[in-house]
């Protein structure tokens, strides 16, 4: 194919290849984080380790974890590994759960960063003609600044229009052209309502051809509404504060998992329960190391992201291993009467039906022994007008797709369009009023 990779020859290296690049690079980063941290150092004194001791890819796992509570326990900057001169921009989490969690950025960083995310950009068709409408957070949050700087890179016009103004979004989206969207998928699908409220059809009024979803997990119901909403290609990214923020890994055209950029990145998969890595293929929690960073590395980050990891070359011709879509957050689990559940298992039994829209929420209390476990799910305009007996019906075949999923039954609750809240940014699904949760 032609005009296909951002980089060539290291998109389509060999896994030998990629394996001895990994390990050099290993090496250098856990010497460098040895050396100039005093959290790891004493993390591989209490581990009874060295540098030393890595001497193959495998000898990772002799490293102890790290946590997000690790980042908040030494916030602002006891992380850091250089001079706080060296710093050139920092970006923060919400800290909505206690400290925000910081990502500082040396030069370094930010050259390998905005690489990352032209890689990104470019590995999904963004190409220099393209206008890119960009509805993720600037500020703080990473998104909006990572999609800039990508495709800055590229040569991509950029319309830096960040969240809010829907109307206005829309108008400017039409105006002047834009061909990519980039925003959180639950803006995607407000986007869509907002349109078909306002008269627009996007497959006729605008140019949009497609977007780039990511900040919060999405189901495959989700994208199959994305598309056929508003007539796209819809492609999943990934990326975390911690790590660097958007560009970690992405979707090419063959929609197969997203490819983990491992030139920069040690991917592993191990059980969120016992901390033992797992084999290729088998789900579990995604554990990274940073292979480039230097203002803030991080060894065997715990990402709390449940997903696969596919190793087989793509039929794309990229060889980096590819992670299939994050299921859900084992801090995000729900455990609802014994059974575990993630949103995103919810989100895919009502995406599938067309007389809901995307709105939904999950609302769980325990006004007694026994959780009750309830569901409202939005309806669209033209469903609300259904008689009893068929939202009835609508009701028990929720009922049964969620049973069928998790193999309970909730409560479900059908209400009128717009009554359930919207957000620009990542979409607050559950509602856990139980008074000791489990």
């Amino acid at each position: 194919m032609v005009d296909t990779y951002w980089n060539k020859k290291i998109e389509t290296a060999t896994r030998d290849e990629l394996n001895k690049h990994q390990l050099k690079l290993l090496k250098t980063q856990v010497k460098y984080c040895y050396e100039n941290s005093t959290f790891y150092r004493n993390k591989f004194k209490s581990a009874g380790i060295t540098p030393d001791n890595i001497k193959t890819l495998e000898d990772a796992q002799k490293i102890p974890f790290t946590s997000k509570n690790d980042l908040r326990d030494n916030y602002p900057f006891g992380m850091v590994t250089v001079h706080l001169d060296d710093i050139v921009e920092i970006h923060a989490s919400s800290g909505t759960t206690g400290n925000p969690i910081v990502g500082a950025y040396t030069t370094n960083d930010m050259d390998v960063w905005t690489e990352l995310m032209a890689r990104s950009l470019y590995t999904t068709s963004v190409r220099r003609d393209d206008i890119m409408h960009n509805a993720y957070g600037y500020g703080l949050f990473t998104g909006g600044l990572g999609f800039h700087y990508g495709a800055q890179k590229i040569g991509t016009t950029i319309l830096p229009i960040s969240g809010g103004m829907t109307q206005r979004q829309i108008k400017l989206m039409k105006d002047l052209g834009s061909t990519v969207l980039c925003c959180t998928p639950s803006y995607a699908i407000y986007l869509a309502e907002a349109m078909v409220q306002g008269g627009i059809n996007p497959g006729k009024d605008l140019k949009l051809k497609m977007g780039l979803f990511g900040a919060e997990p999405w189901s495959e119901r989700m994208r199959e509404r994305i598309e056929k909403e508003l007539e796209i290609e819809a492609f999943d990214i990934y990326g975390l504060t911690e790590l660097c923020g958007p560009g970690v890994s992405v979707e090419c055209n063959e929609h197969n998992g997203l490819h983990i950029w491992e030139d920069h990145f040690l991917i592993e998969t191990i059980d969120p329960k016992t901390g033992d890595v797992l084999p290729a293929g088998e789900e579990g929690e995604l554990v990274f190391t940073t292979l480039t960073k230097t203002g803030l590395p991080l060894l065997r980050f715990r990402t709390r992201d449940i997903s696969v990891i596919e190793t087989e070359r793509c039929e794309c011709g990229r060889s980096h291993s590819r992670m299939m879509r994050i299921r859900g957050r084992s801090d995000d689990m729900m455990i609802i009467r014994g059974v575990n559940v993630f949103p995103s298992q919810i989100e895919y039994a009502i995406m599938g039906l067309p007389e809901l829209a995307a709105q939904y929420q999950i609302i769980l209390e325990r006004p007694g022994a026994l959780d009750v476990f309830t569901i409202k799910a939005e309806l669209t305009e033209k469903s609300v007008k259904s008689n009893q007996q068929k939202l009835e019906a609508l009701k028990g075949k929720i009922k049964q797709k969620v049973n069928n999923i998790t193999g309970l039954s909730p409560i479900i609750e059908l209400v009128k369009p717009g009554e359930l809240p919207r957000t620009v940014g990542k979409a607050k699904r559950v509602l856990d009023m139980r008074s000791d949760k489990i």
